[in-house]
């Protein structure tokens, strides 16, 4: 038989914040729901759908519900016995509104894998609700609580455990009654397993329009080519602008903030370009010496300069009949724009070291997060040259200008985190999902891409990233101080830090004017004898201080601030 343990650090795990219109269950997002409301519609569903759909529909639902209160059982109460921790899920069942849970039985074994389990529900929401709509049944029908049964004691044992409702009030039976043990020991589980299936009337329902899905598939592989994801106004304008430079040679100059993904777009053209199996060639113009930049740019003639030993060819001739991606171009020296001017115009180049022109067949792709046009007023960047490569401009947005595409772009970097760093972890929690949308993003895609990294390498083995993993000074003073109290009721954190400062006051045994006098000393004695400084740090005016220190026998002529002061 297991025992509840108190239920305070749960309710501590409940935050409203009506400021925001959102409910927290430590870092997950709730809903407070009217049952009447959730009782609609499963009697709707029942009525178009059917009973088979909505059953598997609900029950999937409280798995789902289940499991995601295993993994906080495990995170609050990891340190506690196994019964313990396990009394999370009934505990948390009854905290969320969904049903009295008393433990009749209760045998379990975390090594082994065993479990058995009986259990007495009384004041079911979903029996109630089933009765009002369709009457007594002659089945069980808490399908929903049933589900999380299943699905929390499944993730808490790391087996599938299956719960049966044997006594239900829908039954006209006195309460409800649930038993769990493995599945494989359940005779008839072919018959109660199908409910967990993912099978639904949606899934039917969206094969009428499968020719729309391939398309759409189809459309989102080519972007997840490029590891590029997005739905976004401003992503679709951008990616549009790529698809249509992609079938032609033009000459493309990306422009954007540091950290949109330049090259990834740079890349997108030449994999959706004729040249797709020719090289892809870049440089970062920004990384490189100045004396060294056309050697890399144009190659190098054996004996050009000292140290120039052998020949080797440059980025152009390596990227023949492909693609040469310029980036950070903003920062190339004025002597080497007008070489690369030259030999954009002319298609061929000169090897340092060497008068013979090479002839080479170069598809251009330029970026810079370098306002040109003003670098061009400036006199740091040749007219001639912004003109030739301003020939199809395309503007990456910001990434704060497309939060929309931040859940697609954290669900695919985590993926690619996950294998890259053999982990597996089950996403980011609603919380944390929050912050991400709420960041200023200053760093752009490439700085959510090492958060989202650090992410994953910071959350335990199949656990959520929490915010504390993606942003490094996060505290959770931050969220919102109403909470649940012992009686239910919503409590004032602030109060309750008052509370706690009155215990440690009343358990001090000092007397109401011992405690007066040793605030008054403090205040006086951290302000340095300065009496209207302690009046501010009291609150209170600094005739009211001197009235007080007298009334106390206290003396301030001691410090040479109040000397002065007088």
């Amino acid at each position: 038989m297991i025992k509840y343990p108190g239920d305070l650090d749960l309710r501590r795990l409940i935050r409203f914040s009506a400021e925001d219109g959102s409910i927290w269950l430590s870092e997950s997002r709730m809903l407070l729901l009217h049952a009447a409301s959730l009782g609609s519609l499963r009697e709707e569903m029942m009525n178009t759908v059917g009973e088979e759909y909505t059953r598997r529909m609900f029950t999937r639902m409280g798995f789902a519900s289940g499991k995601r209160d295993a993994e906080l059982a495990r995170k609050i109460r990891g340190k506690l016995s196994i019964e313990e921790a396990f009394a999370t899920g009934p505990q948390m069942h009854m905290l969320e509104g969904g049903v009295q849970v008393i433990p009749v039985k209760v045998e379990m074994n975390a090594e082994l894998g065993e479990f058995r389990g009986e259990f007495i529900w009384r004041n079911s929401w979903e029996a109630d609700a089933h009765v009002k709509a369709f009457g007594p049944q002659h089945d069980p029908v808490c399908w929903s609580l049933t589900g999380y049964a299943s699905g929390y004691t499944s993730a808490f044992m790391g087996r599938f455990i299956l719960f049966k409702e044997t006594r239900c009030i829908a039954c006209s039976h006195e309460e409800c009654r649930i038993v769990g043990k493995p599945v494989e020991e359940w005779p008839d589980a072919e018959l109660y397993t199908r409910y967990f299936e993912p099978e639904s009337i949606v899934s039917q329902l969206l094969e009428l329009s499968s020719q729309v899905e391939v398309l759409r598939s189809s459309l989102e592989k080519c972007r997840h080519l490029e590891d590029m994801v997005g739905d976004s106004p401003a992503f679709r304008q951008a990616y549009r602008l790529v698809e249509k430079a992609a079938e032609t040679n033009v000459t493309v100059l990306l422009s954007g903030e540091t950290g949109v993904g330049k090259e990834r777009f740079a890349r997108a053209i030449h994999n959706r370009s004729r040249r797709a199996d020719k090289p892809f060639v870049a440089i970062n113009c920004a990384a490189l010496p100045h004396d060294l930049i056309e050697a890399e740019l144009f190659g190098v003639e054996k004996g050009a300069y000292t140290g120039a030993a052998n020949s080797r060819p440059g980025k152009f001739e390596r990227a023949d009949g492909g693609t040469l991606f310029l980036d950070e171009l903003g920062e190339l020296p004025l002597a080497s724009q007008a070489k690369l001017l030259r030999a954009l115009q002319e298609g061929e180049i000169e090897r340092l070291g060497d008068d013979r022109p090479r002839k080479v067949d170069v598809r251009i792709v330029a970026a810079t997060n370098v306002d040109l046009p003003e670098a061009v007023k400036a006199g740091r960047f040749r007219a001639d040259l912004y003109y030739r490569l301003n020939v199809y401009p395309i503007l990456i947005p910001p990434l704060r200008e497309r939060r929309s595409d931040i859940p697609q772009m954290v669900a695919m970097m985590v993926e690619k985190y996950c294998a890259l760093h053999e982990k597996r972890v089950a996403g980011v929690t609603d919380r944390a999902m929050q912050a991400l949308l709420a960041h200023t993003w200053s760093g752009n895609v490439r700085e959510l891409q090492n958060m989202i990294e650090r992410g994953v390498i910071l959350a335990g083995q199949g656990d959520w990233i929490e915010c504390e993993d993606l942003f490094p000074n996060f505290t959770p003073s931050d969220l919102q101080p109403v909470a649940v109290d012992r009686t239910g009721a919503l409590e004032d954190r602030g109060r309750e830090r008052e509370s706690v400062l009155c215990d440690q006051l009343l358990a001090s045994g000092l007397s109401l004017e011992q405690m007066e006098n040793m605030v008054l000393r403090e205040a006086v004695a951290r302000c340095k004898g300065n009496l209207s400084g302690a009046a501010r740090l009291l609150g209170i005016t600094r005739p009211q201080l001197s009235y007080r220190l007298k009334r106390c026998l206290i003396d301030t002529c001691d410090g040479p601030e109040h000397h002065a002061e007088v």
